[in-house]
């Protein structure tokens, strides 16, 4: 593999189509698309100035990297990517990816990142922006801190281990997400999803979990949350209180206490869902 250190790279396509190539302490400053098309890339403490600097790529390894912010739409339609130790300045990040592996990132504006995008591990990730991971599927993410709303919405195989989400409408549209051990603040969670489970969670929603299909919940705690589940089928098993419930349309409801239930025989058929209060209100 040819080395490459310290250099300058200006100008549109400045590495085209490159192979078998590693880049060390160099800077990609003025220019359009300066990796378009390169193939095994390995890229260490490397600083991204300018827009779309790997498209059509493969094979790609990014360690100590940084892009800027006008390095926008930095990473589109490329596979095999593993991207460590990196912090992005840039929106559009990341879409149409396949087999993408992210560790220890910090996206400064996520805004409309990591889209369509297919295989995505994420380990020790931090994301600032609205509409991340849209219509992304087959994804693993650990130890992951959002805030941004409209997250994740049209997802499929998704599972989330110790997040931290401050997102309203996240996981609208989404099928198959099971989130473990998590914290989800934002109005209208889970609208219009199918298979949504939370495991050992707690969430805070306005409007929460309504309009969803095979919602599980399983030793969850809902703090502040109100009008919960309405049309939704759910098995919820919450720890401690929840604040109201409007019209869920079938399931178990399990809970110390319900401060306000409303189910409406004129919209729904109460007896398809049961209730049951560890506690009285």
């Amino acid at each position: 593999m040819e080395e490459l250190t310290r250099g300058f790279y200006t100008g549109e396509r400045a590495l085209f189509m490159a192979q078998d190539k590693r880049i060390l302490d160099s800077i990609f400053d003025d220019g359009e698309s300066p990796l378009k098309e390169s193939k095994n890339i390995e890229l260490v403490n490397c600083s991204f100035k300018w827009k779309y600097p790997l498209w059509y790529a493969k094979d790609i390894v990014a360690r100590d990297c940084k892009w800027f912010d006008m390095a926008r739409a930095g990473v589109w339609y490329t596979d095999n990517m593993v991207v460590e130790k990196a912090m992005i300045e840039a929106p559009k990040n990341f879409r149409r990816c396949k087999g993408l592996t992210l560790k220890d990132v910090t996206f400064f504006n996520a805004q409309e990142t990591l889209w369509s995008c297919d295989g995505v591990t994420m380990e020790h990730v931090t994301a600032k922006g609205d509409y991340f991971a849209m219509n992304s599927e087959n994804m693993t993410i650990s130890d992951f801190r959002l805030d941004g709303n409209y997250s994740f919405d049209g997802c499929k195989n998704i599972e989330i281990h110790d997040a931290t989400m401050l997102s309203k409408d996240a996981f609208w549209n989404s099928e198959n997400i099971t989130v473990y051990d998590s914290y989800i603040c934002g109005e209208y969670l889970g609208w219009n999803a199918k298979n949504l489970t939370l495991i050992n969670c707690t969430v805070e929603s306005l409007q929460g979990m309504c309009y969803i299909q095979n919602l599980v919940m399983k030793n969850c705690k809902l703090i502040n949350t109100t009008l919960a589940f309405e049309y939704s089928s759910v098995d919820a098993q919450i720890e401690g209180a929840v604040d109201s419930v409007l019209n869920p349309s079938e399931g178990s409801i399990t809970a110390d206490s319900i401060g306000e239930l409303r189910m409406e025989a004129d919209k729904i058929d109460p007896t398809r869902t049961k209730i049951v209060c560890r506690k009285s209100v």
